[in-house]
């Protein structure tokens, strides 16, 4: 028994110690850009810290294989089992280190972790060796077959021991049987929490170097792949030639002039951007919902613009922080922001306003884990970011999904009383989300299967209102635009079906005494969707917006008018003159809402939408 256990945490802290090592090769190899950067030592030893969660997980992957072979020879033990042990751990360790001397050669050029597109060059591995120079070839190679048998060695020579002849304890046995595999799962999705654990695990600085020598080059590559592995060089929606798409999309962006419609009273407001977490357009009154649902924000709206044909690109709370700070639309099968070296290609609107001089925050009272969103939100460059974890237990009254909005909110309002103008603070409602516990007893006795939903939508405009309110006491909010907008949309008391538009339809809100007296009070009804909000915010502060190529200028009387979502693996596609739902991955039209003669222009328009969209993120 002692014997079966203790290898078993002998190779254990093995794959720990292998981790610990790669990622001191990463950061001793890149010190000159350690050094440029300006990283103290500090921070960089922090890596090893925040790396720890990622890399059990990871190495609890690696020992399900010799638990199964430990798990045999606690009752049959013949020495060719070692030896099966042994040549696993080598393919292993061979492999890994492999992956992580790799990298060492890409980062300079790529400024990632190894993505899983790299595979797609190996169909061509002299071209591979032509894009490197010689000597880095051979010192990469050389360095590979030194960690390699530096490694293995010390496994062979002094942490595994040959198992045989070991006594048989039935009671081990099953309990051994039993309650390992469990530990291994537990340890392979980060815990018991609700969210599995990911690359945000690990990220904790703004010098994405560091970021990104913490996070595990094992398990990058396996959600990488995970994440990819339907389209591994092939695009699932290539509906037509890239001739054809690239002609119908510069026919869907045409604008007959560049112009835009200046509603604001200053070109360097504050800015404060909320999102709220599953808002459908079913919430809002004025968007064809119920009444008394959120009567605050009804109020608001008497203060600003509110654009009512605005759709959320994708389902996922993920696919929303890159549609809306990136202008990046979502799409099926996968988000951007789980991929780091993806959207590290992404220019943001918080990139944008710091190069202005904007100060910058980010709130959310939940762990930003969840799809990757603390890497994403790192990457945007957001100077201080508050989630659960800076909070100290029992200091505010907390759900089961983190910290309600009423508390975050009075968070916010009390840091930007301290905050440097002009600022742009952002926070992540949580309390509409499931399982609805919010601090408020229920006000709504209607909405049957949604009767919950409805009510923390209530709470958390009741919340919005406060806010508001208090803000409005403060000396900055007189120089601040506010924007409230859904991460995306949520089923209803209307129940749609999943795939319509309607299901799909969220509410935008822009307000605030930097609104021009006359533009107060109205709407913008114009399709459009979340995605638009970086194009149009940038050209309201006479910023330069076109690295938003997929975003438009919601301000701009010729922009065109189209509305596009995606789920699962199909696209919704929203034209004034009628719309298309189509499932790509069973070929079928859940719907078909437009007049015969604009059929197929619709349905082309949107399967080239999706096609171009897809097509872009697999080129990062």
């Amino acid at each position: 028994m002692k014997r079966i256990l203790s290898s078993f945490f002998r190779q254990l802290m093995f794959w720990m110690l292998v981790f610990a090592l790669s990622r001191m090769i990463f950061l001793v190899y890149n010190l000159n850009l350690l050094k440029v950067e300006g990283v103290r030592f500090s921070e960089v030893i922090d890596a090893f810290w925040h790396s720890l969660h990622l890399d059990l997980a990871t190495a609890a992957y690696f020992m399900m294989f010799p638990f199964v072979l430990l798990l045999i020879q606690s009752f049959y033990s013949p020495r060719w089992l070692n030896r099966v042990n042994r040549i696993y751990v080598f393919i292993g360790l061979f492999l890994f280190c492999l992956l992580t001397i790799a990298e060492l050669g890409i980062y300079p050029e790529w400024k990632t972790k190894m993505p899983f597109k790299a595979f797609t060059y190996l169909s061509n591995p002299t071209e591979v060796y032509d894009t490197i120079s010689t000597s880095l070839f051979f010192t990469l190679l050389g360095l590979f077959i030194v960690n390699l048998t530096i490694v293995y060695f010390a496994y062979v020579k002094w942490i595994y021991k040959d198992l045989v002849h070991i006594g048989r304890n039935y009671i081990f046995i099953v309990v051994f049987a039993v309650i390992t595999p469990v530990l291994l799962f537990i340890g392979a999705r980060g815990g018991v929490q609700q969210i599995p654990i990911n690359q945000s695990e690990s990220y904790y600085s703004h010098h994405n170097i560091l970021n990104l020598a913490s996070v595990n080059s094992g398990f990058n590559l396996f959600i990488s792949i995970i994440e990819n592995y339907k389209n591994f060089g092939k695009n699932p929606y290539a509906f037509y030639s890239k001739e054809e798409v690239e002609k119908t999309i510069k026919q869907i962006q045409r604008t007959e002039h560049d112009s835009t419609t200046i509603v604001l009273t200053t070109g360097r407001p504050n800015i404060v951007l909320l999102i709220l977490e599953s808002w459908s357009a079913d919430l809002i009154e004025s968007l064809g919902g119920e009444p008394g649902i959120t009567p605050e924000f009804h109020k608001l709206e008497k203060e600003g613009i509110l654009f009512t044909g605005l759709w959320a690109t994708g389902p996922r709370s993920e696919q929303a922080m890159s549609s809306i700070f990136g202008g990046f639309p979502a799409h099926p099968i996968s988000s951007i922001t789980v991929q780091p070296d993806k959207f590290s290609k992404l220019t943001t609107i918080t990139h944008k306003l710091i190069e202005q001089g904007y100060s910058t925050s980010f709130y959310f009272g939940g762990q930003l884990i969840y799809g990757n969103i603390k890497g994403f939100i790192l990457h945007n460059g957001f100077q201080r970011i508050t989630e659960l974890d800076n909070f100290g237990n029992g200091k505010v009254k907390m759900g089961k999904l983190g910290i309600h909005d009423e508390f975050m909110l009075a968070r916010q309002l009390s840091d930007l009383n301290k905050e440097k103008q002009p600022f742009f603070s952002a926070l992540f409602t949580l309390s509409s989300h499931s399982p609805y516990d919010q601090p408020m007893d229920e006000v709504l006795q209607w909405g049957d299967n949604e009767r919950n939903y409805i009510n923390s939508a209530y709470y958390t405009d009741r919340s919005l209102g406060e806010f508001i309110n208090n803000a409005r006491k403060q000396p900055w909010f007189k120089n601040t635009l506010f924007i409230v907008v859904a991460d995306h949309s949520h089923n209803s008391y209307r129940n749609w079906a999943f795939t319509t538009p309607l299901y799909h339809k969220i509410p935008l809100l822009l307000f605030g005494d930097v609104i021009k007296k006359e533009y107060k009070g109205t709407t913008n009804p114009k399709l459009s969707n979340q995605s638009d909000l970086a194009s149009t915010l940038m050209h309201q502060l006479a910023i330069p917006a076109g690295e938003f190529h997929w975003s438009r200028n919601l301000f701009n009387p010729y922009t065109p008018e189209y509305a596009y979502y995606s789920f699962e693996e199909g696209v919704g596609w929203i034209r004034p003159s009628g719309h298309i739902v189509f499932d790509a991955g069973i070929k079928h039209f859940h719907e078909i809402s437009v007049p015969e003669q604009y059929r197929d222009s619709i349905e082309r328009e949107g399967k080239s939408y999706l096609q171009a969209v897809f097509e872009e993120y697999m080129s990062y």
